[in-house]
């Protein structure tokens, strides 16, 4: 598991070049921040986390429980929904809008427009709206 990078993985990237190329402007992981977010717009007051499914217990075709060590992995996976949640939660109790991008959401059979979906992803940033998940169609 030391291998697994928690940061700039290839959503991730894919999000960021879509988001600058849109003319906004984040900060990177915020250690300073609750979930230590993928990207935060400031400006905005505004977090994206962008989820792996399995990593993250998505309840999509993405994720499947593993078929050895599964106390391992079953408590491993439900601390990290509870600690998303957390994070959410204190976010959101600090003023900030918390959007969730699902990796079934940009691969995957069940993957949408990459454009829509960035352009769907712009508008909530720029909104007022509290929160948005993006997740890959069932």
């Amino acid at each position: 598991m030391a291998a697994i990078k928690s940061g700039n993985t290839k959503p991730e990237l894919a999000i960021r070049r879509a988001l600058h190329a849109a003319g906004l402007r984040y900060r990177l992981h915020a250690k300073d921040l609750p979930g230590k977010p993928d990207l935060v717009f400031p400006v905005h007051r505004a977090v994206i986390f962008v989820n792996g499914c399995f990593w993250h217990g998505h309840d999509c075709y993405l994720f499947k429980w593993p078929a050895t060590r599964k106390d391992f992995w079953r408590t491993k996976i439900e601390r990290n929904v509870e600690n998303d949640a957390r994070a959410i939660g204190a976010l959101q109790q600090s003023g900030w809008r918390v959007g969730i991008v699902w990796e079934c959401a940009l691969k995957g059979k069940a993957r949408l427009d990459m454009v829509d979906s960035m352009q769907l992803l712009a508008d909530w940033i720029r909104s007022d709206d509290l929160a948005i998940t993006i997740r890959g169609g069932r």
